[in-house]
């Protein structure tokens, strides 16, 4: 009965640590500093300095070291009490057993192939999966440095120029769907943008990433409590500050003291710690 429980429990925490993929939760910025700037002809400059977790990352590789072991196990009905097993019925339970390692191993292979896909071919129950992680971003333009601080967390800077042509969203990672985005810059046909920080959300973000990180150590069970007991989620805290040029105007945002005139044009300066209620937003006219 033990033995045909940890294999259960194996399986559904790896369904568990992919769930947290296709529900987009898997990234989460720690200590940042944050900044947009747009410039006159549609130019803009964005740049993101601190850590990035990917939630999960260390747990899912050692969850694909777990091995289920072979526990024999017999129950009196009489006396309602465990009892010793003859040697038929440890053998008709290892032979149960080891059909349903090969059904389960061959699940487990089928979705962690699944998962790969999804994550431009890193298996994220490798070890080496985030050496891989920092392969794949530093091959991408714009990220000037990724290190793997352990445990999931990237020490990252990522920098980029562009023109307001098109949308805009980081982080953006080749091979891998789109995840909770950090920052979105929606471009309207009026010459106006829409700039929401959805990652930067405090609690709204945290809270729900902290949740579903902790439904994940529920479904490891016993197999893996010891090493999951105190998860690496990180703590967000940073700022995010938009800067505008020109004749540009600010039309709406919800900073606490609104926009800061300088001698360039105007300044957005948002503070995001664990308790911040709303993610930055703001709406700016680049025509006027």
């Amino acid at each position: 009965m033990t033995a045909f429980l940890s294999v259960r429990m194996s399986a559904a925490a790896l369904l568990a640590g992919f769930s947290l993929l296709l529900s987009g939760c898997l990234l989460s910025p720690g200590k940042f500093s944050s900044e947009l700037v747009l410039m006159g002809g549609d130019q803009f400059s964005f740049t993101y300095d601190g850590e990035i977790s990917f939630l999960g990352l260390s747990q899912l590789a050692e969850m694909g070291k777990i091995e289920a072991q072979f526990g024999a196990y017999c129950y009196d009905d009489e006396r309602l009490e465990e009892r010793d097993c003859t040697t038929d019925e440890i053998a008709e339970q290892r032979a149960k057993w080891e059909e349903q390692q090969q059904s389960q191993a061959a699940e487990d292979k089928r979705q962690a192939q699944q998962a790969a896909a999804m994550m431009g071919g890193i298996d994220l129950t490798d070890p080496a999966a985030a050496d891989e992680l920092v392969a794949l971003l530093q091959r991408q333009k714009g990220w000037q440095k990724v290190e793997h601080a352990g445990d999931g967390l990237f020490k990252v800077r990522y920098s980029i120029t562009g023109t307001m042509s098109h949308d805009f969203m980081f982080p953006v990672i080749e091979g891998i769907p789109p995840t909770n985005a950090f920052v979105q810059i929606f471009v309207r046909k009026n010459g106006q943008l829409r700039v929401n920080a959805p990652g930067f959300g405090g609690d709204a973000t945290n809270g729900h990433l902290t949740a579903a990180f902790r439904g994940l150590s529920s479904e490891l069970g016993e197999v893996s409590r010891a090493s999951n007991e105190n998860p690496n989620t990180p703590q967000i805290d940073g700022t995010f500050t938009i800067r505008t040029t020109g004749a540009m105007r600010i039309l709406a945002n919800n900073t606490d003291e609104g926009p800061e005139r300088t001698a360039d044009g105007e300044v957005l300066t948002w503070r995001i710690m664990p308790r911040t209620k709303q993610f930055p937003t703001a709406l700016i006219d680049l025509e006027r």
